[in-house]
Order: structure tokens, then C-alpha cells, then sequence
């Protein structure tokens, strides 16, 4: 049954696609900005993105958040599908409520107090803090999100195909790895995309965690603009947003074709 058209839910729409999007519209028009004050236009140019190039510690801010977001989000992603396929296929076991009550503890625990507490354990096993305490930092909180990304497909996953694959002589890491974990594969590249773009984002937690010579993007964009907001920051976050969108293009474009293709076999 179709839901009758209302102005008041269109408008209702509209204004909250208007208070997300606006703002970043602005920000991406303004990296063109050629005046050095971001809120007032002087005209068109690409100055500022040529500068980067030029702006060292934004570089080097930047590797670090791609090093630690594709090292956190690999591991995470494999360490949550473990445990998404521990609770959907072991069954009852002694100590599975606990274990699956800190495996999603983090989805409602506040960063600050994931931060803080892994800066306490850190100082406590003598870790000096850098890219491997931010990694393993950005691991703890992510792969609760990936395991419920896994969980979630794995409970309405067919046993029945594994067991045919068993049946003709598979091996269980054989029918895992060649029946089960191409099935499951679109929420297994999920869970990594959700796992990397949390761990780009991430602000709180890797202020917590990190140390000297590791800096992460959004920890150096933030410092920056405490001092006032540069053309610069603009373009970089201009960037970042054309990187996310042209990611989500790419797997919207192959998941249509996947579904396509599956239509017409």
C-alpha cells in the first residue's frame, strides 16, 4: 500500500537533506575560493589544492590515516567475522553471553572512555604511543561494527549449501573458504568499508592514543582549525569527500551489476 503524498513530510525531508548537505556544499565551493578568508569570495581558483603539495605535515598526516585505516580495517574485518561466525554457528558455550557482551560493548561505550582506557592500558604495558597503539586503538572499537555487519547475513545465510559442499567431500576450511565466504562476501567488504571509514574519521580515540611523529588528518585538521579555518583545510576536506562519494559510487555500480547478473541467470 503506497503512503499518501504529504507537504509536511516533503518539507520535513528537504530541510534535513538541506542542514546535512549545505553546509558541505559550501565547504567544496569554497575550496575555490581565491581569498585567503574562507567566508568571503574574491573568485575562482585551484591555488589552494596546488599548495597542499607543498604543506608537509598535512601530507604526512594524511599517510598515516590511510596506513591505519586499511591496517585497523583489515584486521578488524577478519577478527569481527570470526566472531560473528563464533556466535551465529558455535550455538551455547560457557561464557558467550560475556563474550558477545564485549564484543559489542563498544557500539554503546563512549569514545572517550574507550580512549582513555586504552591510554591507561598502553601506559601500564610500557607501549610507546604511536601508529601501532593508534591501530590497535582503532581495531578494539571497529571490529564490533563488523562483526555485526557479518552477523547479520550469517544468520540468514542457507546451511544447506554447506552441507551439500560437505556432503561431495569438502572439508570444513575448504567449504568456509569456497562456498561460505563467497556468499557472504558483500557484507565482508561492507563491514571493511564501514571498519576504514570509521578509522578515517576518528577523532576522539586516536587523540588519546596517539604519540610523536603520528598524527592522524583528522587530529591535525582540528588543531588547525582551533586557530582559525585555512583555505587549505577546505580543499583537503573537498578531497576526502570526493574520495568517499567515488567509493560508494564504485560498489553501488557493482552491486546493480551483481544483481543484474544474478536476475538473469
Amino acid at each position: 500500500m503506497r503512503g499518501r503524498f504529504s507537504w509536511f513530510n516533503a518539507t520535513s525531508i528537504a530541510l534535513g537533506f538541506a542542514f546535512l548537505y549545505i553546509p558541505i556544499l559550501l565547504l567544496v565551493i569554497y575550496s575555490f575560493n581565491e581569498s585567503r578568508l574562507v567566508t568571503v569570495w574574491a573568485g575562482f581558483s585551484t591555488k589552494w589544492y596546488g599548495s597542499l603539495l607543498q604543506n608537509e605535515s598535512l601530507k604526512d598526516a594524511a599517510w598515516v590515516t590511510i596506513r591505519v585505516a586499511v591496517m585497523s580495517a583489515t584486521a578488524a574485518t577478519v577478527l569481527g567475522t570470526l566472531a560473528a561466525i563464533t556466535l551465529v554457528r558455535v550455538g551455547r558455550f560457557p561464557g558467550r553471553t560475556l563474550f558477545s557482551g564485549m564484543i559489542f560493548a563498544p557500539l554503546v561505550m563512549p569514545d572517550v572512555i574507550i580512549g582513555l582506557s586504552l591510554l591507561l592500558l598502553f601506559v601500564a604495558m610500557g607501549l610507546d604511543r604511536g601508529l601501532w597503539t593508534i591501530t590497535l586503538a582503532h581495531i578494539t572499537f571497529t571490529m564490533c561494527y563488523a562483526a555485526v555487519v557479518v552477523q547479520a547475513r550469517l544468520q540468514d545465510f542457507d546451511k544447506s549449501v554447506e552441507e551439500a559442499a560437505m556432503d561431495l567431500g569438502a572439508t570444513p576450511i575448504n567449504t568456509f573458504f569456497q562456498v561460505t565466504l563467497p556468499i557472504i562476501a558483500p557484507s565482508v567488504i561492507s563491514a571493511w568499508l564501514l571498519a576504514f571509514t570509521l578509522s578515517l574519521d576518528d577523532l576522539v580515540i586516536a587523540s588519546f592514543t596517539t604519540g610523536p611523529g603520528a598524527t592522524t588528518l583528522p587530529i591535525r585538521i582540528y588543531s588547525e582549525v582551533r586557530l582559525g579555518v585555512k583555505p587549505q583545510i577546505n580543499a583537503i576536506c573537498t578531497i576526502m569527500i570526493a574520495m568517499v562519494a567515488t567509493v560508494v559510487i564504485i560498489v553501488a555500480l557493482i552491486a546493480k551489476r551483481n544483481e543484474l547478473a544474478r536476475m538473469r541467470a
